[in-house]
């Protein structure tokens, strides 16, 4: 063997085993990563830590009321008590076999309507509401502030709930920021501080420095606020094909998410702006529409790993009117909802309450079905024992999101998770990179 140079040290005929990289060449190469290695866990820290509501519900900022959670429940109620109260009568307006997981999602169904009717809501200020006299939108963005605080404090209000503002284009930007700064400031009123599950939406961006915008009001707002800096986060809505791909041609998703300097929460599709802004025609306007399939899933590959999470869009198909005319819509959403979730877009919107049974439905039908073969598969990640599918770390990762996103909306119990697993949340949680 020809010498080799080692460490600085010449080695004749030294075996393969002995042979090292020089301490210069190591040093060399944390010189060269370590920046890489910072940028990394600032843009990409991973999934976020706690619930991800299955859906938002939009209410117009003039329709939300003190009952507004309570009377969606009792109307959602009412529409699957009407329609589908059995378990049999909701397979067959689903096209599903009347078997024991229907049975056993029926009966969740109607739990969640009383217990916990909505997940998410967001009070609109903007298409939803429209444009209102200066004197009026101030009145309702205080009042819609006071309703949700009194919500918070008699813990009547959803886990997340918060507003849509106007957007930051010239014509309505001064109206969307006063709307903001009242509704905030109304919040912390009498001492008060801001609801855990807090969220706003900032609609139709078209380019970065949008984002970067409500940003600073936000910095400025903590600061004058006396409030931990980064403390209000934002969604986006993507409702623009800017959005998408800049006049530059490139993919404009991630500059958005970096714009907004940590501060942003989640990307949500606009299902109608985002489809007419592509020239369809209203006919053919839907969440399984090609350009949708296209947007969102350049929406998911930048929101990858950065812990901003992503949702699906609506369908305005109402569940209204004859029996066959409820069980068509409720079909169709139930159809949009399952290949939503079949394609990882977790969360979405409804637009009227007999849009909530289906949810459910098609949510926890999802989790329950696939419960007993992701629990065994993580089971045997855990213990190394195989089993029929060899899984690698990243899908165990998956697995346990998956089984906590089940316990999250309530389509799974912890004790039956617990019992396939042998595992608790807290090592779910720690699995699943949380």
């Amino acid at each position: 063997m020809s010498q080799v140079e080692v460490g600085g040290a010449a080695a004749a005929g030294a075996p393969l085993k002995s042979l090292t990289f020089s301490a210069a060449a190591r040093a060399a190469v944390d010189t060269l990563l370590g920046p890489v290695d910072a940028e990394l866990t600032r843009c990409y820290p991973g999934d976020a830590a706690g619930r991800q509501p299955v859906h938002t519900v939009y209410v117009p900022a003039d329709a939300f009321a003190e009952d507004t959670v309570a009377e969606w429940g009792r109307l959602a109620l009412e529409a699957l008590d009407t329609h589908a109260g059995t378990p049999a009568a909701l397979a067959e307006a689903l096209g599903l076999p009347a078997d024991e997981l229907i049975a056993e999602v029926h009966a969740r169904v109607r739990a969640k309507l009383r217990r916990e009717p909505i997940e998410d809501l967001r009070i609109d200020f903007e298409d939803g509401y429209g444009p209102r006299p200066d004197a009026e939108e101030d009145a309702a963005a205080v009042r819609a502030a006071r309703l949700v605080s009194a919500a918070v404090a008699d813990g009547s209000a959803p886990p997340y709930i918060g507003i849509r503002i106007k957007c930051m284009e010239a014509a309505v930007r001064d109206r969307g920021i006063r709307t903001l700064e009242l509704f905030l400031a109304t919040l912390l009123e009498d001492g008060r501080e801001l609801p855990a599950g807090l969220v706003l939406t900032l609609p139709k961006v078209t380019y970065p420095a949008q984002v970067t915008a409500l940003v600073r009001l936000l910095e400025d707002f903590e600061r004058r606020a006396g409030l931990a800096a980064g403390r209000i986060g934002f969604e986006i809505q993507i409702e623009t094909t800017q959005a998408i791909l800049g006049a530059d041609g490139r993919a404009t998703v991630a500059l958005l998410i970096e714009a907004a300097e940590g501060r942003a929460t989640g990307l949500h599709y606009g299902t109608f702006d985002y489809s007419a802004s592509c020239g369809v025609s209203a006919a053919y306007q839907s969440m399984d529409h090609p350009v949708a399939d296209h947007a969102k899933a350049v929406m998911q590959v930048a929101a990858a790993g950065t812990g901003v999470r992503l949702s699906d869009g609506s369908t305005n198909v109402i569940p209204t009117g004859s029996r066959e005319q409820v069980f068509a819509a409720w079909n169709l959403h139930h159809t949009l909802v399952r290949r939503s979730l079949a394609r990882a877009y977790y969360q979405g919107w409804d637009m009227h309450p007999a849009h909530l049974p289906t949810r459910y439905a098609a949510v926890y039908a999802f989790y329950r079905e696939g419960l007993a073969a992701a629990a065994g598969r993580l089971a045997a990640y855990v213990a190394k024992a195989g089993g029929d599918v060899m899984d690698e770390p990243a899908t165990a990762k998956a697995l346990s999101g998956y089984l906590l996103r089940g316990l999250d909306c309530g389509a799974v119990d912890l004790t039956e998770v617990t019992a396939l697993t042998g595992l608790d949340r807290a090592k779910l949680d720690a699995l699943s990179g949380r």
